[in-house]
């Protein structure tokens, strides 16, 4: 096991700088997940930290020495890519074996590493099978397994579940939670599904146009995002954003109100705002309710879903051209055209200034 540290990382392609000067630390042990949206440079960090990309500036460590110039089978690094890349050929045994019969390595520890590998990953019985005779599930272990058995410093994982269906998705989240617990090994994990972040990872590293925007533990990121960027990104559905203008703000809250005229207060430290400063109100679908406490939106039900367990409501207010979702019980079905009163509990509000900075959120 290592750590790894990335001081100034700064990668380029052509006139494009993907990557802006990376600084992040990576405890040895530690479970943690990039995610972005497309193009933010996530996948390109990883293949810096593999050696599949050099770097143009900064440096890479990896147990506590530089691995800036050192290529990818020198790092002491394994790593498992979206697609499986199996030998069609070669049973699943021989295909794990591979990268270790290439190495020499002696034929009784190659089968005492592969044989536990397969055991850590339950696919035994599948050994002596060919990959065309495997699931996609069973094969994505295959390909851990072909990293598993080079006993590496640090895993590094490139969106290994985005060719599964929803359902095996589910399932193989719990695959790697129960992996990092049982080999204890420093992993890195690249996905644009914020869900598997927030399930798997001991941080996350919220990255855009190849800068890191927050790094932190999983409900950290949900309940104090650092910004705009991160508050939208961070949770599912997203939250929703409403433009307003502060009326009154001390460091123990504020009272905004909104381009429709209702008025909410926030438990924010907002000392550093002013009257008549543009905010923007952020209340997440989950925290919007039909009854309770603080201040509420004046909206209309545009459109309804209903999914059993919750009902989502998309309630059209104001001005906005954009509606608000709210997430509700189940049993409650209102209908479209229905006035909804909403409210807006004050320490569940997030508030933002006019260049997309978070007010701290005040505990309850």
């Amino acid at each position: 096991m290592a750590d790894v540290r990335l001081s100034g990382v700064k990668k380029r392609f052509g006139a494009t700088e993907v990557l802006k000067g990376v600084d992040l630390d990576i405890a040895d042990g530690e479970f943690v997940v990039f995610v972005g949206p497309s193009g933010c440079g996530k996948s390109t960090l990883l293949r810096t930290i593999a050696g599949l990309e050099e770097l143009d500036a900064g440096e890479i460590a990896i147990g506590g020495r530089s691995v800036t110039g050192l290529s990818p089978s020198d790092r002491g690094i394994a790593m498992v890519f979206q697609s499986y890349a199996l030998y069609p050929h070669m049973s699943v045994y021989q295909n794990m074996a591979f990268g270790l019969t290439l190495a020499k390595t002696d034929k009784a520890e190659i089968d005492r590493r592969v044989r536990a590998a397969a055991a850590v990953l339950n696919i035994t019985d599948y050994l002596d099978r060919k990959p065309k005779a495997l699931s996609g599930g069973q094969r994505q272990r295959v390909a851990i397994g072909r990293a598993i058995v080079r006993e590496p410093q640090v895993f590094l994982f490139d969106e290994p579940l985005s060719n599964l269906d929803a359902a095996l998705r589910v399932r193989m989240r719990y695959e790697f939670a129960r992996l990092h617990a049982e080999l204890k090994t420093t992993m890195v994990y690249v996905t644009h599904d914020q869900v598997e972040a927030m399930t798997l990872a001991d941080r996350i590293v919220v990255l855009s146009a190849g800068r890191i925007e927050q790094v932190g533990a999983p409900l950290d990121l949900y309940e104090y995002p650092a910004n705009l960027f991160v508050a939208e990104f961070i949770g599912s559905p997203k939250m929703n954003l409403i433009a307003a203008e502060v009326l009154d703000a001390t460091g123990m809250g504020a009272t905004v109100r909104t381009a429709g005229g209702d008025v909410i207060n926030v438990a924010v430290d907002a000392a550093k705002a002013r009257p008549g400063d543009a905010v923007t109100l952020g209340i997440r679908p989950e925290h919007l309710t039909l009854s309770g406490s603080g201040g509420t939106i004046q909206a209309r039900a545009a459109f309804v879903e209903t999914l059993g367990h919750a009902t989502y409501a998309y309630a059209a207010h104001g001005q906005a051209t954009e509606t608000l979702t709210v997430q509700l019980p189940g049993e409650v079905r209102p209908a479209v055209g229905d006035a909804l009163t909403l409210y807006v509990p004050a320490h569940q509000a997030h508030l933002f200034a006019a260049d997309g900075t978070a007010f701290r959120r005040l505990a309850l």
